[in-house]
């Protein structure tokens, strides 16, 4: 009879790396494949994205521990940001469509914000402290807007 030797599993700091790097590589086939469709990074344990990243369509961040956005971020559908860490937007953000922020700890809009669709911040910061009418002010005296409503 043949002795088998046993592989220990991998451990959950290993299995956590080698998810990251999958992620990682994700990124960079979108990206190397056009950047078409949808980049859903939902749930995953990301917490950085690459300069100058370019979403056709959808990109759904909601339940990440990612803290920034990088500079120049274009996205062609909607931003869902929903449930992160997030405290601040890079300038000259562009969403095509929706930008959820909902409960995030967001405290300040970046100049240049534009949001072709509408703005959603409850349980945030910035809708404790202000109303609709001023976070519009805000963003369109910082050189952007939002086409569609803003919802608290």
């Amino acid at each position: 009879m043949k002795k088998e030797i046993l592989k220990p599993r991998k451990t959950g700091e290993e299995r956590e790396r080698n998810y990251k790097i999958s992620i990682e590589k994700r990124i960079k086939r979108y990206i190397k494949d056009g950047s078409k469709g949808d980049l859903n990074l939902s749930g995953t344990p990301i917490e950085k994205l690459p300069d100058n990243l370019k979403v056709n369509d959808r990109l759904d961040l909601t339940n990440t521990p990612i803290k920034e956005l990088p500079d120049d971020l274009k996205v062609g559908g909607s931003l869902f940001l929903e449930n992160t860490p997030i405290k601040e937007l890079p300038d000259n953000l562009e969403v095509g469509g929706y930008l959820d922020l909902i409960d995030t700890p967001i405290e300040k809009l970046p100049d240049n914000l534009q949001v072709g669709g509408g703005l959603y911040l409850p349980n945030t910061p910035l809708s404790k402290k202000y109303s609709k009418e001023e976070i519009r002010s805000i963003i369109e005296e910082r050189g952007g807007y939002v086409k569609r409503s803003i919802l608290l």
